[in-house]
């Protein structure tokens, strides 16, 4: 059985806020201005807001934290989180700090933002006790800021209980100078914890973590001062929060109520209950172990997250999570907001309270959102998406719900909360051994004393994770003074929350352990111990003294590893109880209200080890009562309540809630049989509406069932039927539905007409508002001419609302009645008004033009229809435009070219001239009447904003201003325009706010920015700006100090080129752009030697360029500069290569050395040994084909072997001298040719036959990868054959190149070619050629890479 959670842990939380504003003000030195802030507190508690306007614009808001950073514990090594939910108008920066730190090490600390959640998060990757710290989350805008704070606390795991003691004594280091102060500690001791930060930053004190720790301790201090004055621990000073731990018998109650984290206002816990037994092993079950507040909150987390839920609109939605350790309720939020329980949301949870469940019910688009489970600092969440209704209800009417859980792979929650259960229960197991090893049998004889040593053992288990070891060898006289000492106090890390005093109210027991007595009736002597002999309202703490260890030592004996909890059951049904015992030897007795059980066909009774379990296997009314177990002495007492809920009979279920379809007029009958106590209470509702007996309705009740009946039901009856069965055990309900079928409702008009014409009138309906339960399967049409009596039947049509009617005259007038038609029958009729056909009615004018977008060589148009179509669809537009000043209108597109749409891009027009556009509208009758003109607009393109500035740097630093330079941004037509001015803008490293040095903007591209603090760190960034806008700002890479500082030299032309080809006779220059401070002096170097003086050199301020005026051969080389100052030195390379074109190679001779070849064999270039990249070109020319073909390139020898010469052919070859200039004139062969003999010629004539030499295209020579050097020509063949010829086309990455004359593109005998001139990185790519004929298609591709 579920239980319903419910949040009781309610505190009186106190919210403080300023009564008057702190206005402070400011002047600034530079300007000489005075501005004002506003500093208020926000309404999430801790969050300082700086307001900098008096009047705030309307719609705008300072930033403010909807959900600030929460403070941290973890162990050394993993991962920290902060999460922060800002709000604000215009949108704040959001940005963080430390106290004693920076974040600078982008590995270690990592900010992000999710979009989904918008939450800004920062992460911190593998925590050491370095990184314990104060965090500061800022978040501004240009309207305020807001700043929070919050703490990460590093601890190191520790297995030894006494380093764990140390580690909660650690973490002093050394007070500010306000700690000292007395009056400091006062003003903390009697101030609100509000004021808190306000107090700190008055005495100068920044550690706020740290003084919240010893200003704990302090009140620690005045406790125990005053509890050894009166010998009584008093309640918190609050006066609203209180702690108790009563010690009744042998069960401990250890309760803490009303923990509230201030940062968030989320309750951290409501602890119920923490049974531990007294005799040194605690009787703990594992469904109500409760774990103290202090650890609770750093140990409870999730097994089972919740999930993703996406609903349809109207269905239920299911949240279920799983935890670590049992908790009576946890927090549910939703969209920020704490869920409670009621009729929109159900929260339950298990018995063992482990599983925890929200129901959302009935969800609507507006419950979509992130919806969390919250257990103190830990927490999950998780979206609802709620869909638009897939197949919504007709008219209206009410679908039963469903629920809906999350997506993916069905977890078995209740097996995961067992497996967890069994986990708990070996915990439990090892803190007995654990607590029985460290307090051995000689060392302990007062009861009590082993109570509160299990409890303290307990805690400090709980405390180190359970890696608790074990402690031997302490004197118990130590460990009572040790008890003594710190009795079970502990010191809680979170920021916000008071110091509690735990004020346990001890019980006396009689210690005579030899008088016979049975162990049961000691443990029913009970008395509690008061003051005086009277009650009293103060609780008095019995101080204890561990006795000689020669005294009376008992026996703890067999103890309670899981008690017995108390079972709902329902009547006819199996219960079962079940506890466990630490000894799998003890025997045991059942008892019902005090009377003994022994098994009969009732009851079962089964013991497996140290599992002890009572089985009643048909539960009823008389099985009710307190059920208790008893061995050894000890005994574990639950509950057991046998209900009698309503239940239906599954049959009768089963059949009731299939839908009940009736006609209408019909009656219609519901009966369901049901069991359950009596009285039940029968209720029948109709649509949420309960129903009672009338003329049409009739309820029939009796004790085992009940029937509805539903006489002459209507259309308007249709709708959700529930039963509700209700008696003092709980309540049932069960849905069904009921379907009233009846013929439609007349189709609903008025008609709209959608063509008239002289050939057809076409017009549509809407359908029948109510279809009578069943879909419209055809309409019948009747026709009557306007002036006649009859009407004609023109028949039924298909269930579709519209009509073309084609059988009408010119001009005439006609009326239609239309039927709807269903399987119920016929509807009423529905008559149109009059409709007309034929006549020439042109349409009105339409809106006049209005400009999208204008270009150079484009105008975008768009414009509405006219209002008065003329009584037929509009068939398109025509578009005319006429210049400024001009009297002639032309028509941009033809009559018998229309624009279908209502918008035109015309681009017949002159870059810079003014244009004006008109357009008309043409329907079935003609064109109609001109539009009026638009608005003259210039086709030219829009201004865009200008590029980012480029070589922004500092060229001047003093302890007072600093000297920026930088280019202006490139102009890139249709990207970014020229710019017309910059702003320069700085900021200092320990603000986040920029601050604008020029007012308007300035032309040059240098400033001065004055007025610096000496030694300061600046950020500085510039921003260009036009009539289309700002830049984005160019930022210096570094911040710049205020001090004169040098600078090593340093080239900053990353893309210049290191190899330059000049033509001999041209000039060469080569710019270096470099920064250096002071002055660099600079070297140029040719191949390592000083540069002659024909070549000139001009240096400037970070830039040098060498120039020859008319280069020669012999220039070619590697030139260097050297850049040096008292800083160091910086080297940059190029090589150069002088050129010319190539003269011509020597005389070519011709060999055949093997038939069917020829060898071509030529005398080197000239140029040769002075250019090691010329190389050799061939060319070949047949006697039977008028085209030379290339048939070697890229030859650095001197001769070529040609194949495939044919006898009988003469050939001519071709020998050019190629280098990265270009080619020189060709070198000719004798002509090359063996005639072929004569031979007797015999005919011989054999047995024709047709032959079909047709064929589908295919590659001979396939195309070659290609790599060419930028600006050279590239030259791609290939060879292809088929019958009929195929039809050739170039693609370059998919897209033809048969049109584009950038590239010479041939196709002679099948030899494919195509030329590209100058190579540039746009033509690199995938080029392909396709043959197609009738026959088929055949594809060849390659890849063409440009290399620098």
């Amino acid at each position: 059985m579920w239980k319903r959670g419910k949040s009781t842990g309610t505190t009186a939380n106190r919210q403080c806020f300023s009564l008057v504003h702190q206005y402070i003000q400011r002047f600034n030195e530079v300007s000489g201005s005075k501005t004002a802030a506003i500093r208020r507190r926000s309404k999430t508690s801790g969050v300082m807001i700086t307001q900098y306007l008096v009047n705030m614009p309307e719609g705008k808001s300072t930033p403010d934290f909807q959900c600030k950073p929460m403070a941290v514990t973890i162990e050394k090594g993993k991962l920290a989180v902060f999460k922060a939910v800002v709000t604000g108008d215009p949108k704040p920066d959001v940005s963080w700090r430390r106290a004693k730190g920076t974040l600078s090490d982008k590995e270690k600390f990592q900010t992000k933002y999710d979009e989904s959640t918008e939450e800004h998060i920062l992460e911190i990757h593998k925590v050491s006790v370095a990184e314990t710290d104060t965090y500061k989350c800022f978040a501004a805008n240009e309207y305020g800021k807001a700043v929070c704070t919050t703490t990460l606390t590093v601890t190191e795991a520790s297995t030894n209980p006494a380093d764990f003691r140390k580690l909660l004594k650690k973490s002093k280091v050394e007070t500010a100078d306000g700690e000292s102060d007395e009056r400091f500690w006062d003003a903390m001791l009697k101030a609100d914890r509000n004021d808190y930060e306000r107090i700190c930053s008055e005495f100068g004190v920044k550690d706020l973590h740290l003084i919240l720790k010893k200003l704990d301790e302090k009140k620690k201090e005045r406790s125990q001062n005053k509890r050894k004055q009166d010998d009584i621990i008093p309640y918190d000073e609050n006066g609203t929060e209180k702690h108790s731990l009563k010690s009744v018998g042998r069960t401990t109650n250890f309760s803490v109520n009303g923990l509230m984290q201030k940062d968030t206002e989320l309750c951290k816990g409501d602890i119920q209950e923490a049974n531990l037994r007294n005799a040194g092993l605690p009787q703990m079950d594992p469904e109500k172990f409760i774990l103290p507040a202090e650890f609770k909150f750093s140990k409870v987390d999730f097994v089972i997250k919740i999930q993703e839920i996406k609903a349809e609109e109207r269905e239920d939605a299911l949240f279920e999570c799983v935890l670590t350790h049992p908790l009576p309720n946890i927090t549910w939020m939703g969209k920020g907001n704490i869920l409670e329980d009621g009729e929109k949301y159900n929260l339950t949870m298990s018995d063992h309270k482990l599983i925890h469940r929200l129901l959302i019910k009935d969800c609507q688009m507006l419950d979509k959102g992130i919806y969390s489970a919250v257990v103190g600092n830990i927490s999950c969440n998780a979206w609802l998406v709620v869909e638009a209704d897939s197949n919504p209800a007709p008219g209206g009417e009410r679908r039963p719900r469903k629920t809906t859980v999350a997506r993916g792979a069905r977890t078995d929650f209740e097996k995961v909360a067992q497996e967890q259960q069994l986990k708990i229960q070996g915990e439990m197991e090892k803190l007995l051994a654990a607590v029985n090893a460290k307090y051995g049998a000689g060392h302990i004889t007062d009861k009590l004393s082993l109570e509160e040593l299990a409890l303290e053992e307990l805690t400090l288990i709980l405390s180190t994770g359970g890696k608790h070891s074990k402690v031997t060898g302490q004197d118990s006289n130590e460990l009572a003074s040790e008890n003594e000492s710190s009795g079970y106090d502990e010191d809680e890390d979170a920021t916000d929350q008071d110091k509690h005093t735990v004020s346990p109210k001890q019980d006396q027991k009689p210690k005579d352990a030899l008088d016979g007595e049975s162990a049961r009736l000691k443990d029913d002597i009970r008395c509690d111990e008061t003051e005086d002999g009277t009650e009293s309202s103060t609780h008095m703490r019995r101080k204890r003294h561990a006795p000689p260890i020669e005294d009376l030592v008992i026996d703890p004996g067999v103890q309670f590893i899981c008690g017995l909890t108390d079972v709902s059951a329902i009547i006819n049904e199996i219960a079962e109880l079940t506890c466990k015992l630490s000894s799998e030897d003890c025997e045991g007795a059942w008892f019902r209200d005090g009377k003994q059980i022994f098994p009969d066909e009732s009851f079962t009774i089964t013991k497996d080890g140290p599992i002890h379990k009572l089985v009643i296997s048909k539960c009823t009314e008389e099985h009710s009562g307190k059920y208790r177990f008893e061995a050894d002495g000890r005994k574990t007492e639950a509950m057991i309540n046998v209900k009698d809920p309503p239940r239906f009979d599954l049959e009768d279920l089963s059949a009731f809630t299939e839908p009940k379809t009736v006609k209408v007029g019909h009656n219609a009958i519901f009966k369901l049989h049901f069991l359950g106590h009596k009285p039940i209470k029968i209720q029948w509702f109709r649509e949420g509406e309960e129903l009672q007996d009338d003329n049409n309705t009739r309820i029939e009740k009796s004790a085992s069932h009940s029937r509805l009946l539903l006489s002459r039901c209507q259309r308007k009856d249709t709708g959700e039927i529930k039963i509700k069965l209700k008696n003092e055990h709980g309540f049932t309900e069960a849905l069904s539905r009921l379907i009233v079928l009846d013929k439609p409702t007349p189709p609903l008009g008025p008609a709209e007409v959608t063509e008239s014409s002289a050939t057809c009138i076409e017009f549509r309906w809407r359908p029948p508002k109510d279809d009578g339960g069943s879909p419209v399967i055809n309409y019948i049409m009747e026709r009557q001419q306007v002036g006649r009596n009859t009407w004609k039947k023109i028949g039924e049509i298909p269930g579709v609302s519209s009509y073309r009617d084609t059988g009408v005259e010119r001009g005439r007038k006609y009326c239609y009645r239309i039927r709807a038609v269903t399987a119920e029958g016929t509807s009423e009729v529905t008559e149109t008004d009059e409709m007309q056909a034929g006549t020439l009615a042109f349409p009105g004018p339409p809106a006049p033009p209005k400009v999208v977008s204008a270009f150079d060589d484009c105008i975008n148009l768009s414009w509405a229809p006219p209002s008065n179509t003329g009584g037929s669809r509009i068939l398109g537009y025509i578009l005319e435009k006429r210049k400024k000043g001009s009297n002639l209108w032309s028509v941009v597109n033809a009559n018998d070219e229309l624009i279908k749409e209502k918008k035109y891009a015309v681009k017949d027009v002159v870059s810079g001239m003014e244009y004006e556009f008109r357009v008309t509208a043409i329907n079935l009758s003609g064109a109609g009447e001109f539009s009026s003109p638009s608005e003259f607009v210039f086709a030219r393109d829009p201004k865009k904003p200008p590029g980012k500035v480029t070589g922004l740097k500092v060229t001047e630093t003093s302890y007072t201003h600093l000297v920026l330079t930088w280019t202006k941004p490139e102009d890139k037509p249709g990207i970014q325009d020229e710019a017309r001015g910059y702003f320069v803008e700085i900021r200092q490293a320990d603000c986040i706010e920029w601050s604008r040095c020029n007012s308007t903007p300035i032309i040059m591209t240098s400033f001065s920015v004055k007025g610096l603090k000496s030694m300061d760190m600046y950020w500085v960034k510039v921003i260009a700006i036009n009539d289309g806008g700002e830049s984005e700002p160019e930022e210096l890479p570094n911040y710049v100090l205020a001090m004169p500082s040098p600078v090593r030299p340093r080239f900053t032309n990353n893309k210049m080129k290191s190899f330059f080809v000049v033509r001999a006779g041209n000039s060469v220059r080569i710019t270096v752009n470099f920064e250096a401070s002071p002055r660099p002096a600079i070297i140029w170097l040719k191949d390592n030697v000083p540069v002659t003086k024909r070549i000139t050199i001009s240096n400037s301020d970070g830039s040098s360029q060498l120039l020859i005026p008319s280069s020669e051969r012999s220039d070619s080389g590697i030139y260097s500069i050297l850049v040096k100052n008292l800083i160091g030195q910086e080297t940059l390379s190029a090589e150069v290569r002088v050129t010319d074109d190539p003269k011509p190679p020597g005389p070519v001779e011709l060999e055949e050395n093997v038939p069917g070849t020829v060898t071509v064999i030529w005398e080197p270039s000239p140029d040769e040994k002075r250019d090691d990249r010329l190389h050799y070109t061939v060319s070949k020319l047949d006697s039977t084909k008028r085209s030379w073909v290339t048939v070697a390139d890229r030859l650095f020898n001197n001769k070529f072997t040609v194949c495939n010469i044919m006898h009988g052919r003469e050939y001519h070859f071709r020998v050019y001298a190629k280098n990265d200039m270009g080619i020189s004139a060709p070198s000719e062969s004798p002509t090359w040719g063996v005639e072929k003999k004569k031979e007797k010629f015999l005919v011989s004539v054999p047995t024709m036959k047709d032959c079909d030499l047709r064929c589908a295209p295919s590659f001979i020579v396939p195309l070659k990868l290609h790599t060419a050097p930028k600006g050279y020509e590239c030259y791609m063949s290939c060879a292809v054959k088929g019958n009929p010829k195929p039809r050739i086309t170039w693609y370059r990455n998919h897209i033809s190149l048969n049109t584009n004359t950038n590239y010479y593109i041939s196709n002679a005998c099948g030899v494919c070619t195509m030329l590209i001139l100058r190579v540039g990185p746009k033509d690199m790519g995938e080029y392909s050629v396709i043959a197609e004929n009738s026959l088929g298609r055949a594809e060849c591709s390659t890849i063409l890479n440009v290399r620098e």
